[in-house]
């Protein structure tokens, strides 16, 4: 049974005249990191705030935990975690203050949360009040109080965002950890690389459609040239061929040359994410 089941989602704000989802259809697996990719505008944020139960009046059915969303009381929170985008904290509170006190609402056992901090690289910085936080500590800060009560499914709207690279490697790693250990991960972004990396499916989403869902891999071998392209040296100059990968064990020429040439690099082509999602929406990320 997946974890979440969506079918033909809509959702319309008050006074709009268009929605600003419609007709979508996905699952989510247990275990699974489900990336919800796409520009801002696009529904990513809209779509998470209804399955985490904060937009009530939607179109379709939403299921969670093999349950109609409409039916969950105030216990659905007792299973998820949420990391907004935009942090949300008490700023007079330091760090530690803000979740043991978030810690207090949960009717479940939760994590300490020192230990909490430390996952997300903040353990010294525990007695320090928020408002002296930069964006990116209040960031990770967010992910950390997401996991206080051990979630079943965690909801992630942007979570590398505003991090510096040592911090978004110690984020993405935190989310593979916690899917390792069953949990299932609803991530929305429009950083491909933060996609390709983590997640097991993606859907593209544009103007609040559902453009194509897939594996990063399925979709770069589908949409990859089935070549590669050697980079070598001649006179000082890099020079590039490219063979055909079917093959390619038996051609000739292709081991003439790395047998002859002092060979640089060598990669298959493949497109990215992003080269993808424009290929198949034609838009951008940004």
């Amino acid at each position: 049974m997946s974890v979440i089941s969506v079918e033909n989602l809509s959702f319309t704000y008050a006074g709009s005249a268009h929605p600003a989802i419609r007709q979508l259809n996905f699952n989510i697996d247990r275990g699974e990191i489900f990336g919800f990719l796409g520009p801002s505008g696009a529904g990513k944020s809209t779509t998470q705030k209804v399955l985490i139960g904060l937009l009530r009046d939607f179109k379709g059915e939403v299921s969670v935990f093999g349950q109609d969303l409409r039916n969950w009381k105030a216990d659905f929170y007792e299973r998820i975690g949420v990391s907004f985008e935009f942090p949300n904290h008490y700023l007079k509170l330091t760090a530690l203050e803000n979740l043991n006190y978030f810690a207090r609402l949960y009717e479940v056992e939760t994590r300490p949360p020192p230990e909490l901090l430390a996952l997300v690289g903040l353990e010294e910085d525990g007695h320090t009040r928020v408002s002296q936080f930069s964006k990116g500590m209040k960031v990770r800060l967010t992910v950390a109080r997401s996991l206080l009560n051990n979630p079943d499914v965690l909801f992630m709207d942007e979570p590398t965002a505003g991090l510096d690279p040592v911090n978004a490697r110690r984020i993405k790693e935190l989310i593979k950890e916690e899917k390792s250990s069953g949990r299932t991960i609803f991530l929305t972004t429009h950083d491909m690389n933060v996609a390709e990396e983590l997640c097991d499916r993606v859907a593209f989403l544009v103007d609040g459609e559902i453009a194509l869902v897939n594996s990063p891999r399925a979709l770069k071998l589908e949409y990859g040239a089935s070549r590669v392209r050697v980079e070598y040296q001649v006179d000082g100059r890099v020079e590039a061929r490219d063979y055909a990968l079917d093959g390619l064990g038996d051609d000739s020429d292709f081991i003439q040359l790395l047998k002859s040439k002092e060979v640089q690099t060598m990669h298959t082509q493949e497109a990215s994410l992003e080269e993808i999602f424009i290929e198949v929406t034609g838009r951008g990320l940004r």
